[in-house]
């Protein structure tokens, strides 16, 4: 129970720039932590902790799931503050056949599994000798319902509003209906209860620097905190994030085509090196993701660091104008076919070394109060602002009557877009004097997809022999082990 349930949220909660995953690309709490695997203690006086390397939601609910087995946990994080980049996710937790969406009239939803494999594209068919994603895809989808339920009943986190988002058959995205977004809301959740239990403890500013490796075994982590060195023991947990920050060091090197674009990632050097020492074999690290909207700040809009323009506020009936205030893609297409729709107009000049777009994001009535948890924090910042039609030009007033007859119908001729979410704003002179929600977006380096390849136990592998122990199937990667005291025998 305990390491299905592990497996599980580590599948389902890890957020958006993970350094280990083949994941499903909407899934908004997409990090995906490898975890050096451990079984229950055999005892309480265990010494050794389990070492918990990064502080997103992959770290935190593995720390919670360690506690709850009975081990200490000492997590370690370069950040001043936990969350990391999870924090700000902003649009929910992908789940199917969940009992929000049967609330919601959503009586089945068996496309999970399809979705993200059609989202995954080629990928999905390459380095089958290195991992098996059928698998991990299928853990990822058929467990989807029990992480989303454990989240809601763990946590007490409100999960009860349910949307549509790109490349989604039919709604499976979960966020709340207060104002605070769902990555904060799970976060300071499930921070709370990791600093209730005595037997966990954070180090912040606390940079790991290495791995401590004896006898082919992760025996701990090397770290540098105050600028003094440290060496601590125990079984790892090892979800430091990805790189999609890291714009001039590995993002360059495997994505150079990317260089100068914005991120909403924070700027900090990928991990992957620390792995790399030990001989983790890594996969799809020219996999990243550029989500198509980014907010630009009109106060200073040349900033390399962006906050998302969460997709739920395209989900609930925005629409995308370009620079000549027309409509020009299916704004719930994959957000790889969004992004290119951008990408393949002309960029601005005038930011210096950084590429970006001015796109109009446009949300009527309907759409702004559907969102209106995210709308309040991105008028606070001044990202986005109230207009009314009439004051809108005229192509735009023309674009949104257009899409407003596409709505009535139910059919988008233009782009084929089907789900209008909750706009409602009518076409003509009717809508002159409502008010819309506006703000300038472009595109960023979300996350990376790419990472340390991993077994379906979240056994981070290398080079060598089969990865299925005793089974006589033979493969080039194995489970790289994690030494474990009082923590039963590691290697499966």
């Amino acid at each position: 129970m305990y390491r299905s349930r592990r497996l599980l949220l580590i599948f389902l909660i890890g957020i958006v720039i993970a350094v280990f995953s083949l994941h499903h690309r909407n899934a908004i709490f997409d990090t995906f932590g490898v975890l050096v695997n451990f079984r229950e203690p055999a005892a309480m006086s265990s010494p050794r902790p389990v070492i918990v390397v990064g502080s997103g939601l992959a770290g935190l609910s593995a720390s919670y799931e360690a506690l709850q087995a009975g081990a200490r946990v000492h997590m370690l994080d370069r950040a001043p503050k936990p969350g990391g980049n999870s924090i700000k996710a902003s649009s929910g937790i992908n789940g199917a056949h969940t009992r929000f969406q049967k609330a919601a009239g959503i009586a089945k939803d068996d496309a999970f599994y399809d979705d993200s494999v059609r989202s995954a594209g080629r990928r999905f068919s390459q380095d089958l000798a290195k991992v098996d994603r059928a698998r991990l895809v299928n853990t990822l989808t058929e467990r989807s319902e029990a992480a989303v339920n454990w989240v809601a009943d763990e946590f007490g986190v409100d999960l009860s509003v349910v949307a549509i988002l790109g490349g989604h058959m039919v709604p499976r995205t979960h966020r709340g209906a207060g104002k605070l977004p769902p990555g904060a809301a799970i976060v300071s959740a499930i921070q709370k209860k990791l600093t209730d239990n005595p037997g966990f403890q954070l180090s912040s500013l606390a940079e790991v620097v290495s791995l401590a490796v004896r006898d082919d075994v992760v025996m701990g982590v090397r770290y540098v905190q105050d600028k003094q060195t440290h060496d601590l023991d125990g079984a790892v947990v090892f979800a430091a994030g990805g790189f999609a920050g890291d714009a001039m060091g590995m993002l360059a090197k495997y994505r150079p085509d990317l260089a100068g674009l914005p991120s909403t990632n924070d700027d900090r050097p990928g991990s992957h090196g620390i792995l790399e020492e030990v001989g983790v074999e890594f996969v799809d690290m020219t996999s990243v993701q550029v989500h198509p909207t980014g907010f630009v700040d009109p106060k200073d809009p040349a900033v390399r660091y962006k906050f998302l323009a969460a997709e739920a506020l395209r989900g609930e009936g925005g629409i995308l104008l370009s620079d000549e205030d027309k409509r020009f893609v299916n704004e719930l297409d994959t957000r790889e076919k969004v992004s290119e729709a951008i990408m393949n107009m002309p960029h601005s000049k005038e930011t210096g070394d950084s590429r970006q777009w001015y796109i109009t994001l446009l949300m009527d009535p309907g759409a702004c109060e559907a969102t209106a948890g995210h709308l309040g924090f991105y008028m606070w910042k001044g990202l986005m602002q109230k207009k009314k039609v009439k004051e809108l030009s005229p192509a735009a007033i023309e674009a949104v009557d257009r899409y407003a007859e596409s709505v009535t119908k139910g059919k988008d001729d233009a782009f084929g877009r089907t789900n209008f979410g909750r706009w409602r704003l009518p076409a003509g002179e009717a809508n002159r004097e409502e008010e819309v929600c506006v703000g300038k977006v472009t595109p960023v380096t979300h996350f990376t997809m790419g990472g340390a390849a991993f077994n379906e136990k979240a056994q981070p592998l290398r080079a060598g022999r089969s990865r299925s122990r005793g089974s006589g199937r033979q493969a080039k990667s194995r489970a790289v082990y994690t030494a474990t005291t009082d923590l039963a025998d590691h290697r499966f």
